[in-house]
């Protein structure tokens, strides 16, 4: 596996020097700027794997930096590191589009097994994605890498991107439960009241484009998700 490129953003400057040299040593490629807006410049300027940010930072705090990341990339999985451990903080990093936080001070091992398993699975997702994108739906043929849903041979209609990206998750769990919080995760990085209404909109839908198919359905599970059967 190449070595992993990762962007450090903490104000400390010990602090910052230290887990630098720690994450040097176990074979990361770090880069670390000292507050938000150098680290929102080094990002664009840069590829990273991964983005480790500090939450107390001067010129940027780190949910306003994790907020400008997502807004140009979806992907990249971020690890806030905070000295707070209110429940608001926590909520709001997820909300900024954190895939895990650490309280400090914390213990630079489980930093690195956090790491380790947040990019594992990120390689795992990618290539899940990358090998399936054709899908059989009754008699529905969906591609999700060309966006096309083609009923019983006919000429395809062509899917948003998030309509697109549903319909391969429910059919990546066709007959079984698709969770409501691992699509508005996934596709819509955020799940509460309004992209949970937004996905209900988009449900709506795609039950539309599959009604020419009586065979098919989705079905709503209960405060629990949606499930696409084919009878």
């Amino acid at each position: 596996m190449d070595n992993k490129r990762i962007l450090l953003v903490e104000d400390d400057p010990n602090f910052g020097t230290v887990l630098k040299d720690y994450l040097m040593l176990n074979d990361y490629i770090v880069t670390h700027a000292k507050d938000g807006l150098e680290g929102l410049i080094m990002f664009k300027n840069n590829d990273f794997d991964l983005c480790i940010l500090d939450v107390m930072m001067p010129r940027k705090d780190g949910f306003t930096l994790a907020q400008d990341i997502r807004s140009t990339n979806s992907e990249v999985p971020i690890i806030f590191l905070t000295a707070k451990t209110m429940k608001e903080d926590v909520l709001k990093g997820y909300q900024a589009g954190a895939d895990d936080y650490l309280n400090k001070p914390f213990d630079s091992e489980v930093l690195l097994y956090k790491m380790k398993a947040i990019l594992q699975r990120k390689e795992s997702d990618k290539a899940v994605e990358a090998d399936v994108f054709e899908f059989e739906i009754g008699k529905f043929h969906l591609n999700s890498k060309l966006r096309h849903l083609s009923f019983d041979g006919q000429e395809a209609i062509k899917l948003s991107p998030k309509e697109s990206k549903l319909l391969k998750m429910l059919a990546v769990h066709k007959n079984d439960l698709m969770p409501r919080e691992l699509a508005l995760t996934k596709i819509w990085r955020d799940d509460n009241y309004f992209t949970s209404r937004s996905m209900d909109v988009y449900i709506a839908k795609l039950r539309k484009y599959l009604k020419l198919d009586e065979n098919v359905e989705i079905l709503n599970i209960h405060g629990e998700g949606f499930r696409l059967i084919e009878n």
